[in-house]
């Protein structure tokens, strides 16, 4: 790669941050933010530095392997792919399509090949057990979405740039640099807010690190969030205080919204909650008093035993207060690439409970089966017993429930391919390990974290270094595997169309369809003289993708049918290389009812499937307010993904996998700071040492996600110098949300005991 400043976007986190990478002798001198950027402006935090350190990590694959009688041994492309495709329709012909299963990790979703190429290598494996780190994350405001809006990934963001009250429930952007709110800079954005006359409120079960910047700061109960949303709405009715405002007309239901919330008065719900019942009817009347405000949930609300109700109110308490599709409230964004509009348009706007998982009948979601039930999946013997598992970019034996039980199935699989480039925790277990090149190594275009940006942008970086002639990206990998299991599922051939169609999409690779896509959206050009050359190609690419996928809505090649007259047009790909800091499209706008696609138009205030959930979290309130200790988790601006900590920049410094236990809890169980504590629930125990601090709820302790880097087998030399201990050991696999299917990570009971070194000992 030539010399000089490079622009890119950092992928590490949803934050999108622009990053300036200065190139010296063909290596990285410095990585810097981008001024430039329009939507970072110059930020970027600890993770964009280390991006640097994971593409020179010496623990890195690059080459297949496979597992032999005496260790792994690398491999060509041509043997690993004849051999898994092999393997896999070996399995899926002995044992059915549905012997197979799928696991798909986050980083999935920052890479734009790997998303197109995607449903097509799922079609070809052909398999319903699909699982991916949705149903441990933000399901919930998917189906949240779905059930209101009409469409699974149409969220409503705050436009915290232009709001004065901001609420902020079960989240931590300072740590997060947002979630489903892409929002870099949030130290400098909250400051902004601050000194227009603006408010920060926080309610958590932890004095966060955006909390320690609030206003007001309100401790909560790890699960009873949706007991203190219900009495906010409560509040709201008897105070006659419901004002729907710009969105009335487009909304339906609000009496049963009323009637449902009848029981759940700020006195009834205050000993669950831990907030006084003035503290909860203050809470609702600063929503509903201040013109602009939002309110905004994420992690902590959504994966608890009533997450799916709790996102649901959070919606709901938006638009009762008139704070949906307004100025400073939350709002639809109008991205370059229309994730949402190309789904309606190929009739891929989301389903959810078409179908149940084997074991435990739990509900599907967008074709996926919650990840809490794959061990559950893969041990129990029976037709539809997975024998055979693929992960992409995922590690869910670190960040899905009960590990040790993952490790038991995982050791047991006929068969598995990992698509990563380290040796870890889950990939450990494979067969064989096909490593893609490094996100340095492929072009770069936020398809989804555009959809959810405070603002609209649009960005698309060049690959900075070349990657070797035997290194294969991503989607090459999958589009790969998908064309070798098609021909053996038809007998060793393709009908010629169909050939020729595999062909064209590996042929035409992800950047051409961006270009595509970028021209059909909003703000597109038309392609011109380009159109009589792409054409024909897409006609065949059409014929190989599945039914609905959502790159079906570009077949005509022409801009989408938008209602959106007044956008800024011109934007196409070259237009994008020619800016490498990026487009600025604008703040958010008003959009309603255009961004409604429910069948009858309207805004489903109340969807039934919520109405029902309701006896549950009246039995919660009927029932005495626990005295055990709780669980939740917890982020750090350094740590997103498990495969972070094989950065020595990221970890180093004082240990962060630590169990924060408030000083009444630390006394009552006689441990001091430092100590060895022992954490144990029906699904395991690990060992963290003992923070103690005021910042935790008294009967709240805290343990980050994504350690536990101690197993056998794993080559990441860093992680394992820093090992820590997974939550997700102990983290019981059974309780889950069964309004959504969501994992229950944040509210579970757990015991503490000191741990003493004897006891190490006696054992061995």
């Amino acid at each position: 790669m030539e010399n000089g400043t490079h622009y890119r976007t950092c992928h590490l986190c949803e934050a999108m941050c622009g990053v300036a990478i200065e190139m010296k002798s063909g290596r990285i001198a410095s990585i810097k933010g981008d001024d430039n950027d329009p939507l970072s402006h110059g930020h970027i935090c600890p993770k964009a530095i280390a991006l640097q350190d994971l593409h020179e990590d010496p623990d890195r694959l690059k080459k297949p392997i496979r597992r032999t009688s005496t260790g792994w041994q690398q491999m060509e492309w041509d043997e690993a792919f004849d051999l898994v495709a092999e393997r896999l329709h070996e399995v899926r012909k002995q044992h059915g399509k549905n012997a197979i299963g799928v696991y798909q990790g986050n980083p999935n979703v920052h890479n734009h090949g790997a998303m197109i190429a995607s449903l097509p290598f799922l079609r070809a494996i052909g398999s319903q057990n699909r699982f991916s780190a949705t149903s441990n994350d933000q399901l919930p405001h998917m189906l949240a979405s779905l059930e209101m809006f009409g469409h699974q990934i149409l969220f409503p963001i705050p436009d915290i740039d232009r709001t004065d009250l901001f609420m902020c429930i079960g989240a931590n952007p300072m740590a997060s640099n947002g979630s489903l709110m892409t929002v870099p800079d949030i130290r400098g954005r909250l400051k902004a807010l601050k000194s227009r006359g603006g408010k920060l409120v926080v309610i958590d079960p932890r004095n966060t690190e955006t909390a320690k910047l609030a206003d007001e700061f309100h401790f909560v109960r790890p699960g009873s969030d949706a007991l203190l949303l219900m009495a906010m709405v409560n509040t709201l009715f008897a105070e006659d205080r419901v004002d729907p405002g710009h969105a009335e007309p487009w909304i339906k239901d609000i009496d049963l919204i009323r009637l449902a919330a009848l029981p759940f008065t700020p006195d009834a719900v205050s000993a669950h909650t831990g907030l006084m019942p003035e503290a909860i009817r203050d809470l609702a009347r600063q929503l509903a008093t201040t013109p602009k405000a939002a309110l905004y949930g994420r992690i902590g609300t959504s994966t608890q035993a009533h997450g799916g109700v709790a996102t649901w109110l959070i919606y709901v308490l938006n638009i009762l207060t008139g704070k949906l599709d307004t100025t400073g409230g939350v709002m639809f964004t109008q991205p370059a690439i229309d994730m949402v509009e190309l789904g309606a348009m190929s009739g891929q706007k989301g389903h959810f409970g078409r179908r149940t998982s084997r074991v435990k009948g739990l509900p599907e979601f967008g074709g996926e089966y919650p990840s809490s039930t794959i061990a559950d999946e893969i041990l129990t013997p029976g037709e539809g017993q997975i024998k055979a598992f693929v992960t992409v970019a995922g590690n869910p034996l670190l960040s899905s429930p009960n590990g040790g039980r993952l490790e038991e199935a995982f050791s047991g699989l006929e068969f598995m391919v990992s698509v990563d480039y380290y040796l870890n925790e889950t990939t450990r277990h494979a067969d064989v390990i096909l490593p893609p090149t490094a996100a340095l190594e492929r072009s770069h275009y936020d398809l989804i974290f555009s959809m959810f940006a405070v603002r609209n942008t649009a960005k698309y970086s060049e690959a900075l270094f070349k990657p070797s002639p035997d290194a294969r990206h991503d989607w090459q990998i999958m589009l790969e595997l998908a064309h070798r299991l098609e021909k053996k599922r038809k007998g060793g051939r393709l009908p010629l169309r169909a050939e020729a169609g595999w062909r064209a999409f590996k042929q035409l690779g992800p950047d051409p369809l961006l270009d595509i896509m970028l021209r059909s959206g909003p703000y597109g050009t038309e392609l011109g003289p380009a159109k009589p050359l792409i054409q024909p190609a897409m006609d065949l690419l059409m014929g190989i993708l599945p039914e609905r996928h959502p790159l079906k809505g570009l077949a005509r090649l022409s801009p989408l049918d938008r209602r959106w007259r007044d956008l800024p047009k011109g934007l196409s790909l070259s237009a994008l290389k020619a800016n490498p800091s990026g487009i600025d499209l604008g703040p958010l706008r008003p959009c309603l009812p255009d961004r409604i696609y429910t069948r009858d138009g309207k805004i489903n205030l109340a969807p039934r499937r919520y109405l029902r959930d309701l006896d549950r979290l009246i039995a919660r309130l009927e029932t005495p307010a626990s005295d055990e200790l709780m669980l939740i988790g917890r982020r750090h601006v350094r740590s997103n993904n498990s495969w972070m900590h094989n950065s020595q920049r990221l970890v180093k410094g004082k240990d962060r996998c630590t169990m924060m236990i408030h000083p009444t809890d630390a006394s009552r169980l006689g441990l001091l700071e430092g100590d060895a504590a022992e954490l144990s629930t029906d699904a395991g125990k690990i060992v963290v040492p003992v923070e103690i601090t005021e910042d935790m709820m008294p009967g709240v302790i805290s343990v980050p996600h994504g350690w536990g880097h101690s197993r056998m087998g794993t080559r990441q030399a860093v992680a394992e110098a820093h090992a820590g201990a997974s939550i997700n050991d102990i983290i019981r696999d059974d309780q889950i949300d069964p309004l959504s299917g969501t994992s229950v990570l944040n509210g579970q009971t757990v015991h503490v005991k000191a741990w003493k070194a004897e006891r190490s000992r006696k054992r061995a």
